[in-house]
């Protein structure tokens, strides 16, 4: 059960009428960040309308394939090879989704792993809304030293028992995202709402099954530190069509740099953003479209020469959202 951090001296004496009735807090861990990864479990908790915990629940799901970067989730081919398929828990996630808007840490990347999942099994997330804590931190304004769940949690006094353990770190959210809604509430502030558009249809390309472990070589062996059997990138193959504009998509060939700390492992970030079609550069020039950086103010190298080229600067959570659509490269 999560202790109530507030008193009624700190509740707002007047819930904003636009505010959603009711939350899912997600958290998933999966086999990599490609469009071809799985869940391999997940956890929600459940939250009235002024973020009260209504219950949770948590599942581990068989990928059906190498599960990816053991030492970080703890997740082994055998631990997953008795438990259900996606398909077997979609109507019970569904229940748990349904009706309430999807919270989580770096959102739009849980969503696009659900909806993935609920694709495959020729089904449809019950999910129109999503909320990105990253996003709500910023319009809040909280003093954080960059954008990971620790962070958030720590800010809250909140103990996070078992990182990357989708039911510790959905617990975790919660107990952060409830002191964020309510000041959200007492400031007046706008959520940072945004559309949940589900996928009507997927195949998926040949994946290693499940029982092939991290380690073991060969197709889809993974290693520490990697996520990915080749760290070697490809050489993007779309000819660079210039600077990012905002409010404009993405476009395939556009050059993108990272920079600082983000809340996704930087090089899992990389590879989303290669397999988007873009250009991942290691360094800043002036032919860089865009600088991805939660910290835009720092000393960095490539951040001091954003400013001096006037490259386009966007913090990791509206990256994601971008790379939901990024335009296809222009027909010659």
């Amino acid at each position: 059960m999560l202790e109530d951090r507030t008193t009624e001296a700190s509740s707002p004496t007047r819930w904003p009428a636009a505010y959603p009735h009711g939350y899912a807090v997600v958290d998933v861990e999966t086999t990599g960040l490609a469009r071809d990864d799985r869940i391999i479990s997940a956890a929600v908790y459940r939250l009235d309308a002024r973020g009260e915990v209504e219950d949770h629940w948590y599942t581990l799901v068989n990928p059906e394939r190498d599960p990816g970067p053991v030492w970080i989730h703890g997740l082994t081919s055998e631990v997953l090879e008795g438990a259900p398929l996606f398909a077997d828990i979609a109507e019970e996630f569904a229940a748990r989704l349904a009706d309430r808007v999807l919270v989580a840490h770096n959102a739009v990347f849980d969503w696009q792993m659900i909806a993935r999942e609920y694709a495959r099994a020729e089904r449809e997330a019950p999910v129109r809304q999503r909320l990105c804590t990253i996003a709500l931190s910023k319009e809040l304004g909280l003093p954080l030293p960059n954008h990971k769940l620790e962070s958030l949690a720590a800010h809250f006094g909140v103990v996070q028992r078992r990182a990357h353990h989708a039911l510790d770190d959905a617990r975790v959210l919660a107990e952060a995202f409830r002191p964020s809604l309510r000041a959200a509430a007492q400031g007046g502030v706008r959520l940072p709402l945004l559309e949940c558009r589900p996928l009507t249809e997927w195949q998926d390309r040949p994946a290693p099954r499940i029982g092939r472990q991290a380690g073991g070589g060969g197709y889809g062996g993974y290693r520490p530190g990697t996520w990915r059997p080749a760290r070697k990138r490809p050489a993007c193959p779309y000819p660079n069509p210039g600077r990012y504009e905002e409010g404009e998509r993405l476009k395939q060939g556009m050059r993108v740099a990272f920079s600082g700390d983000t809340s996704v492992e930087r090089e899992l970030l990389e590879d989303r953003a290669t397999e988007a079609g873009l250009h991942v550069a290691t360094s800043l020039s002036r032919l860089t479209s865009l600088l991805v950086t939660n910290d835009p103010g720092s000393g960095t190298s490539k951040a001091v020469k954003a400013r001096q080229y006037g490259t386009p600067v966007v913090d990791e959570a509206a990256f994601g959202q971008l790379l939901a659509d990024v335009e296809p490269a222009s027909e010659e």
